[in-house]
């Protein structure tokens, strides 16, 4: 069976949510990843420089990069074009998922009721984000959607905190957590690569104890 990106994310056990303000930081930033042992990332498109970040950091054959903040159709092409191999909306639109395939990407769009997961799963979708989840209920919410949706995976994102993986990734219907403490946004503007670095293989490093 193929590997898909989804599967990739849920390897690696976590997905760095990246805001970033300046586009020549993005080269370091790809290093600071790579080298803490982290090859995913998610350039989200909050910020003027997002796509042309998410341009240089796509370049990088190492790095399994996507877009996130994707709201409209729009977007999901010029994301595409920037070399983006899956994109993340903070909300379901049936026309942005659809787009996104007809474009060879996969499409992790938010949810936060049964409605919008029954629509996602209509669209074909089997892994959805959860967001904003920790405002939503968090594990405890998780663990409603697992008993009528129990082959639904999930990538919870919002509000989640580096000590709290363990509680996330300890279930079963978890396959990644999306956060932002790996590379953050005052971090990036400051080019506290070696910052980054060391908090990416923190990181990793947790996940391999959390699994283990």
């Amino acid at each position: 069976m193929e590997t898909t990106v989804v599967d990739r994310i849920a390897d690696v056990g976590v997905l760095p949510v990246i805001v970033i303000d300046d586009p020549h930081t993005a080269s370091d930033l790809a290093d600071a990843l790579i080298a803490g042992g982290l090859p995913v990332a998610e350039v989200t498109l909050r910020t003027a420089a997002g796509l042309e970040a998410l341009r240089t950091l796509a370049q990088r054959s190492e790095l399994l990069v996507g877009a996130g903040t994707v709201i409209t159709e729009r977007d999901v092409e010029l994301c595409a074009d920037a070399g983006a191999r899956f994109i993340v909306s903070p909300g379901f639109d049936r026309l942005v998922v659809e787009r996104a395939m007809s474009l060879g990407l996969e499409a992790l769009p938010g949810i936060a009721t049964s409605t919008e997961i029954q629509a996602a799963l209509r669209s074909g979708l089997t892994t959805v984000k959860v967001f904003p989840a920790e405002r939503l209920g968090g594990v405890g919410l998780l663990d409603a959607f697992g008993g009528p949706f129990p082959d639904l995976r999930f990538l919870p994102s919002g509000g989640i905190a580096e000590d709290q993986l363990a509680e996330y990734l300890s279930r079963r219907s978890v396959a990644a957590v999306s956060g932002s403490w790996m590379a953050t946004r005052s971090a990036i503007s400051a080019q506290d690569f070696d910052g980054i670095r060391e908090a990416c293989a923190r990181t990793v490093a947790r996940v391999s104890e959390i699994r283990a």
